[in-house]
């Protein structure tokens, strides 16, 4: 099984190689020094975005199958307190079967959000190993032995790429640049992790569901994973999970801004940013007081509504431009013939 999974990633490990030294060659094409750290670093940060780019359409199934999930989730709970207490094997069969029935209904299916993450792991495997394998001047494919040689002696802020913290502590340079990158590692990665629970979570949602409960035990254990990981990991590999977390915090950026998640926070602020686009167009502002921000609404009684783009006003013709009708005796003050 374990020469089965090594000979899967082999292929893939490969193609991440030849995709690095392509951009290895790009930058020494732009004059940059082959042997130096920021040629190789840089290549390591184009393979990370090539490979991502790759993943894009796993990446929106996974948003998908999470946002159906987040869907059914008031009636699960349903079921879910309609079989509490109920501990015997008729019971639970019968909540299995309602359970799946939902799913059934509303076309999600709990795996899908997961089946993502698990067709990911073997490119994220072959990237961690090829730039690992690079520590010991071990190439694969296009990366031969004297580029992952170049690759490991090359240097970044005086700092070599095949460096970690806890075998060079007494190097400044590396302890300076680990740890930097460790932070950012994981102040990102909490960032990420605190907008989606912040704003693209439905307000059906229940703190105590176990989506939610998921959610905020990833929020703190991920950082702390990356933190404690990240001093046995070499530089280049580092350099590769922090390009990821960036790209990971802009993409879900976007999603939640452009895509959010019904009944969420984030949702409302999309509404509220299309109802003042709209407004500045002159259209009718298609928006209850309810869904707008406390702060929006106070003070909005005394503004007139907008006027209607290309409707002119009207001015009322004074009284001396009348003519009196026959018969009419003329007003006050005036003069007859």
């Amino acid at each position: 099984m374990i020469d089965f999974f090594f000979s899967l990633i082999r292929p893939i490990q490969s193609v991440v190689a030849w995709i690095m030294v392509r951009f290895h060659d790009l930058f020494t094409a732009l004059g940059m020094d082959p042997a130096g750290g920021p040629a190789w670093a840089l290549s390591i940060v184009g393979l990370v975005i090539v490979v991502r780019i790759v993943l894009i359409p796993l990446f929106v199934k996974q948003i998908k199958a999470m946002r159906g999930m987040q869907l059914i989730q008031p009636e699960m709970r349903k079921i879910q307190q309609k079989y509490k207490g109920k501990t015997d094997t008729a019971s639970r069969q019968a909540m299995q079967q309602e359970m799946m029935a939902l799913y059934r209904e509303s076309g999600t299916n709990p795996m899908a959000s997961c089946l993502p993450i698990l067709l990911q792991m073997p490119i994220f495997l072959a990237l961690f190993w090829t730039l690992n394998g690079i520590k010991n001047g071990e190439g694969i494919g296009a990366l031969t032995d004297t580029l992952a040689e170049q690759a490991r002696d090359a240097t970044l802020f005086g700092a070599p790429l095949s460096a970690t913290f806890w075998a060079n502590m007494s190097d400044l340079p590396t302890v300076l640049l680990t740890v930097t990158m460790i932070v950012l590692m994981s102040l990102s990665q909490f960032i990420t992790q605190k907008q989606l629970m912040a704003k693209n979570t439905s307000s059906a949602m229940d703190e105590n569901n176990p989506f939610a409960q998921q959610q905020k035990m990833m929020l703190y254990l991920l950082p702390v994973i990356f933190a404690v990981s990240g001093v046995h990991f070499p530089i280049g590999v580092l350099l590769y999970w922090l390009t990821t977390n960036f790209w990971s915090m802009g993409q879900q950026f976007y999603v939640i801004r452009r895509m959010p998640s019904p009944g969420s926070l984030a949702e409302k602020e999309l509404e509220q940013r299309k109802a003042r686009k709209a407004a500045r167009r002159g259209k009718p502002l298609e928006m209850t007081k309810s869904d707008v921000a406390p702060e929006a609404v106070s003070g909005a009684e005394a503004v007139p509504p907008p006027r209607k783009s290309g409707q002119r006003h009207q001015p009322k013709r004074a009284e001396r431009n009348r003519r009196p009708r026959p018969g009419t005796p003329p007003a006050s003050g005036g003069s007859t013939r």
